[in-house]
């Protein structure tokens, strides 16, 4: 194991290989699947009919490919250095987000914190719902059916494979994400980090930390 319903992430060459570098799957050299060929027929269609434009669905696209882990970075940071803020968050997410400008659409966001005696970690034992908005495009191993099935099986073994060994006095929480429901991991905050702003938190906090299959970089 390494280190949105019906989404489809790009691939990277480092996303398919195991921490001994052995590859997961072959790459999806395939036909169009029926999904796809539809979603090509109705854009064209819209762009045909003047409902829509080439250029519009481009600039979305680019939207969305702009989203990054470093959204979620803020919100973690922020929930840091701010009890305000991370009380919010906790009980709510999807508002407490939204303070900060970053909109999740209708969907529920769920925020876990992680602590000395809690560990959580999201799955998505379907297919591969994620929260894009926040973190940008799913890494290929979260989609794959071994994390998907063996998380929620064997979710220490594979935190282990990632390079988190946690003791046995610490809970591993596992939250399977659902077609409406997307969930946040807040890390704990590392040890030495008290002086730094925000900006220098944020700059440590790794996409997998949010999804619980790691942990936070090291101040330097």
């Amino acid at each position: 194991m390494p280190h949105d319903h019906h989404d489809h992430g790009h691939d990277h060459g480092h996303d398919h290989l195991s921490p001994s570098g052995h590859p997961f799957r072959a790459d999806n050299d395939a036909p169009l699947t029926y999904w796809q060929t539809m979603e090509i027929a109705v854009r064209e269609l819209l762009i045909e009919k003047g409902v829509t434009t080439a250029a519009e669905v481009q600039a979305q696209i680019e939207a969305m490919d702009a989203r990054s882990p470093a959204n979620g970075a803020a919100v973690v940071a922020r929930a840091w250095t701010d009890p305000a803020f991370k009380a919010r968050l906790l009980a709510d997410a999807s508002p407490a987000v939204r303070e900060m400008g970053f909109d999740i659409g209708p969907l529920k966001l769920v925020a876990v914190e992680n602590t000395d005696t809690v560990h959580n970690v999201i799955v998505c034992t379907l297919c591969s719902c994620y929260p894009r908005n926040l973190l940008g495009l799913p890494p290929d191993w979260y989609k794959t059916r071994e994390y998907r099935s063996r998380t929620v099986k064997e979710p220490r073994k594979v935190l282990a494979e990632f390079g988190v060994d946690l003791p046995d006095s610490v809970t591993v929480r596992v939250h399977d994400s659902t077609a409406d429901m997307r969930y946040l991991v807040v890390p704990a905050r590392p040890a030495g980090t008290e002086g730094m702003d925000e900006a220098a938190l944020a700059a440590l906090v790794t996409r997998d930390s949010m999804i619980g299959t790691g942990l936070p970089r090291r101040p330097a």
